[in-house]
C-alpha cells in the first residue's frame, strides 16, 4: 500500500437545478468543499450508471489479501519487529539480500479453497490479492521474469488456484498490481539508500514489462472484477501514462473496473474527471470519508490490526463491533469495505482475522440485506446510528435503520427529518417475529421495541416509506467568495422537493412571506444571507445562512524596475513542515521563470522558497490554490493565504484574499519528501476563471 498519508480531494463544483443553484454544504457556508457537510444521501446520488459496477456496488464487502515474500521475515528484520510490506524499502534491504527470501517461501498450508470460503462465509463478494506489490516478486507464473512464485520451493501458481476457488465459491476476483517496482532494473527512481546503478535504466521498457505481465494476468485467469492499483506517486508516472494504462487493461477485459491510482494524481480519495484523473472509483485508505464522495464511487481499504503485510508481533486487531460498525457507516455512505488479512509464510490467514471474519460473516447472515445492494443513507448520520436504503419493485424505498445503542427504555426517538408516510410495521432483520411498532409523525416519531436488543453492535431494523425519501433538509447558501470589495452575487440552493425557497438579507429568519429565490441575490453591504423552504406555506427543514463581508482591498505596492520572474532558495533535509527549513541556509538560490522545480538538485527530501511579486490585473476578492506533494503555503505578503502543510499525498488548499489591482509580494513555500515532487500554483479572481498562476504576472527585484 501506499505511504504516505492519503489526503481527501477538496474542489469546489456546483450543479444547478432550475433556477436555484445547488451547494454541497449546510447553513453558515459559503466557499465550501464540495463533499463537506452533505448528506449521505446527495454523496451517493449523482454517480455513473456504468453498469461494470454493478456487481461491485452489490457486494459492498470485500477481502484485500497482502502477501509475498515480505511474509517470510513476519516483520522482523535485525532485532526490529515493527516492519510489513515494505520492509525491503524501510529496512534497507538490498536486491540481492532481499531475493533469498525466495528461498524460504514454501506456503504448504495454502488452501485456495479455504481462503475463498472465510471471504464468502463473511458476506464479502469478492477477494482482491497482490500479485506484484513494490518488491516485484510476483505471486503467479510469469513468462516475462523469473522473479515469481516458481522459482520458489512452493512452485504452484497461487494466482490459478485462487481463480479456480473463487469461481467455486462465487467470490469474484480482483488483482492487485504495482505500478512502483523496487526489484526492477528499468524502474526509476532508484532508492536513495540503494547502491545499483540507475546508468542504463529505462523506464519506458519497463512500463512494457508491467503491460507484458497485465496481459499475463487478464487473459490467463479468466474475467477478474478489479484491477487495484498502487505506487503510482513517483515522478516517473503521470497521468498520460495512467490514461494509456488505463484503456490497455480495458482492451484486454472491457468489463473490468480500475481504481483511481491508475493515474498519477489518483491517491487522493476522490475522482476529478475534469481534471483527466482517470479510474472507475477512489481509495480512501485507513479513513472513512466523513460524508462519502459525491459524484464517485469509492472503497475504504482498511487492515484488521496495524499492518497489511504479514507482521508476527502485531495482535493490534481491531474488534469485531468495530469492524461491523464500520462497515454500517461504510454502507451508509454509499461506499464499500476492502478489508485486508495478511497471510503468514505458511499461507494461513491468522486465526485472529478468521475469528472476527466468521464473527462478522455470522451477523452478516442475518443482516446482510442491509449492506448488500444498499445505497446511501437519505439523511445525515444520527445520534443512534447509521441508515442504509433500497428502492422496492413498486418504487417505495425500504430504509434499514442500524442501530447501534439501543435506548435502555426500548423508545428509539428517529429524529432524522423523515417527511414519508410509513407502510406497515417496522421489523428486525434478526429476529422478524418480534414485535416492533411505530407511532408519531416527522421527527416525533418512535419505535417501541420490547425487551433487549438484539444485537449489542448493531440492531437493523426494516422500515417501508411511501416513495422515494422525502427528508427536511437545510437551505444552503453559498457564493464564489465570502469576501468582495463591490457587490456581491449571493446563491440559495434546496434540495427539498415540492418546496420554495424565501430567503432574507437582515439577519431575520424566513418566513413565508419573505421574497421568494428566483435567482441570485445581490449584496453591497457586509450581512447575513439566509433562507428556509416552505411547502403549503410551512416552513421544512432548517434555516440556512451565510455571512458575507464587504472588506477594503489590500493596497498595490509600488515597485520599480521589477524584472520577469521568481527568486527561489533551494534547501536539502528530512522535512515534516516547510517551517523546518525556515531558519535554515539555502544550498542554492538565483532567478527561476515562475514556481520552477528544475531548480532542485534531487526528486527527494527537499524544500524550496519562491518569493516575489504577482501582478493583480483587476481590484477584487482572490482565491490562490496550492497543489502539492508534500506540503505548501502560500503567502501575500504577511498574510497566510493557503495553508497546505505537512507530509501528503498530491493535494489541493485555496484561500481567499481581497487585493487592489497592481503589485502584490508573493512567497510560496515547498517541500518534498518522498514520491511524487508535484507542485501546482492556482488562482481565481474577476474575470479569472481557476487556472494557474501565468508566469508573465509573476515578477522579481534585483
Amino acid at each position: 500500500m501506499g505511504n504516505s498519508t492519503m489526503n481527501m480531494k477538496r474542489k469546489l463544483a456546483w450543479a444547478s437545478v432550475g433556477s436555484v443553484l445547488v451547494c454541497g454544504h449546510g447553513p453558515a457556508c459559503a466557499i465550501e468543499p464540495e463533499w463537506q457537510g452533505q448528506s449521505q444521501a446527495v454523496a451517493g446520488a449523482q454517480r455513473s450508471p456504468d453498469p461494470r459496477l454493478d456487481w461491485w456496488r452489490q457486494a459492498r464487502f470485500g477481502m484485500f489479501i497482502h502477501w509475498g515474500l515480505y511474509a517470510v521475515p513476519a516483520g522482523e528484520w535485525k532485532g526490529k519487529a515493527t516492519y510489513g510490506e515494505w520492509i525491503m524499502n524501510h529496512a534497507q534491504i538490498p536486491v540481492e539480500e532481499y531475493e533469498h527470501f525466495r528461498e524460504r517461501f514454501n506456503p504448504v498450508k495454502f488452501d485456495a479453497d479455504a481462503w475463498a470460503r472465510t471471504a464468502k462465509k463473511a458476506g464479502m463478494g469478492y477477494i482482491v490479492i497482490t500479485t506484484k506489490h513494490h518488491d516485484g516478486f510476483c505471486l503467479f507464473d510469469s513468462a516475462l521474469t523469473d522473479y515469481d512464485v516458481m522459482s520458489t520451493p512452493f512452485k504452484r501458481d497461487v494466482m490459478k488456484e485462487l481463480a479456480a476457488a473463487c469461481g467455486r465459491a462465487g467470490v469474484r476476483l480482483g488483482w492487485y498490481h504495482s505500478i512502483m517496482d523496487w526489484h526492477h532494473p528499468d524502474y526509476l527512481p532508484r532508492r536513495e539508500w540503494e547502491s545499483r546503478p540507475a546508468e542504463g535504466a529505462d523506464f519506458d521498457r519497463y512500463v512494457a514489462y508491467m503491460k507484458g505481465q497485465l496481459r499475463e494476468l487478464l487473459t490467463g485467469y479468466g474475467p477478474i472484477g478489479v484491477l487495484w492499483f498502487d505506487g503510482q506517486w513517483e515522478g516517473t508516472w503521470s497521468d498520460e501514462r495512467g490514461r494509456d494504462l488505463y484503456a490497455y487493461v480495458r482492451s484486454l477485459q472491457p468489463d473490468i473496473i480500475v481504481n483511481n491510482r491508475v493515474g498519477r494524481a489518483g491517491g487522493d480519495f476522490g475522482l476529478d474527471h475534469e481534471s483527466g484523473m482517470v479510474g472507475d472509483f477512489g481509495t480512501p485508505e485507513q479513513q472513512i470519508p466523513d460524508t462519502g464522495i459525491p459524484g464517485a464511487d469509492w472503497e475504504t481499504c482498511m487492515t484488521m490490526n496495524g499492518h497489511w503485510g504479514y507482521n508476527a508481533a502485531d495482535k493490534d486487531f481491531k474488534s469485531t463491533e468495530d469492524l461491523i460498525r464500520k462497515l454500517a457507516d461504510i454502507a451508509s455512505k454509499g461506499g464499500n469495505f476492502l478489508l485486508n488479512v495478511g497471510p503468514t509464510a505458511e499461507g494461513l490467514i491468522p486465526a485472529e482475522s478468521v475469528q472476527q471474519l466468521g464473527d462478522i460473516g455470522a451477523w452478516m447472515k442475518d443482516n446482510g440485506e442491509s449492506i448488500h445492494g444498499t445505497s446511501a443513507s437519505p439523511f445525515d448520520a444520527p445520534a443512534w446510528g447509521r441508515c442504509t436504503q433500497r428502492t422496492l419493485e413498486d418504487g417505495n424505498t425500504r430504509l434499514y435503520l442500524h442501530v447501534f445503542a439501543w435506548p435502555a427504555d426500548g423508545q428509539l426517538k428517529l429524529n432524522v427529518g423523515l417527511l414519508n408516510s410509513i407502510r406497515g410495521a417496522p421489523r428486525l432483520l434478526a429476529d422478524p417475529n418480534r414485535p416492533v411498532s411505530i407511532s408519531g409523525a416527522g421527527d416525533d416519531r418512535v419505535i417501541r421495541l420490547n425487551g433487549p436488543a438484539p444485537d449489542p453492535i448493531d440492531s437493523v431494523i426494516a422500515l417501508d416509506i411511501d416513495g422515494a425519501p422525502d427528508v427536511a433538509v437545510p437551505a444552503r447558501i453559498s457564493a464564489d467568495t465570502e469576501i468582495f470589495t463591490d457587490t456581491l452575487d449571493v446563491r440559495a440552493a434546496t434540495t427539498q422537493h415540492n418546496a420554495e425557497l424565501r430567503y432574507t438579507t437582515d439577519g431575520s429568519e424566513p418566513t413565508a412571506d419573505s421574497p421568494l429565490v428566483s435567482g441570485p441575490i445581490r449584496i453591497s453591504n457586509s450581512t447575513w444571507v439566509k433562507a428556509q423552504a416552505f411547502r403549503g406555506g410551512k416552513a421544512v427543514g432548517k434555516v440556512g445562512g451565510g455571512m458575507f463581508k464587504k472588506i477594503q482591498p489590500r493596497p498595490a505596492e509600488a515597485v520599480a524596475d521589477v524584472k520577469p520572474g521568481l527568486w527561489y532558495e533551494y534547501f536539502e533535509g528530512d522535512f515534516k513542515s516547510t517551517e523546518d527549513f525556515s531558519t535554515l541556509a539555502p544550498l542554492s538560490r538565483g532567478a527561476c521563470d515562475g514556481f520552477d522545480r528544475s531548480v532542485r538538485r534531487r526528486d527527494t527530501r527537499f524544500g524550496l522558497r519562491f518569493t516575489g511579486f504577482v501582478r493583480v490585473p483587476a481590484t477584487g476578492p482572490y482565491r490562490f490554490f496550492t497543489k502539492s506533494d508534500d506540503g505548501s503555503q502560500l503567502f501575500i505578503g504577511d498574510r497566510l493565504v493557503v495553508q497546505n502543510d505537512g507530509p501528503h499525498s498530491l493535494h489541493e488548499e485555496g484561500g481567499e484574499v481581497a487585493l487592489a489591482a497592481g503589485l502584490h509580494p508573493i512567497t510560496v513555500t515547498f517541500f518534498e519528501n518522498t514520491g511524487g515532487h508535484d507542485l501546482q500554483v492556482l488562482w481565481a479572481g474577476p474575470g479569472l476563471k481557476k487556472q494557474p498562476v501565468p508566469s508573465e504576472v509573476l515578477l522579481h527585484k534585483e
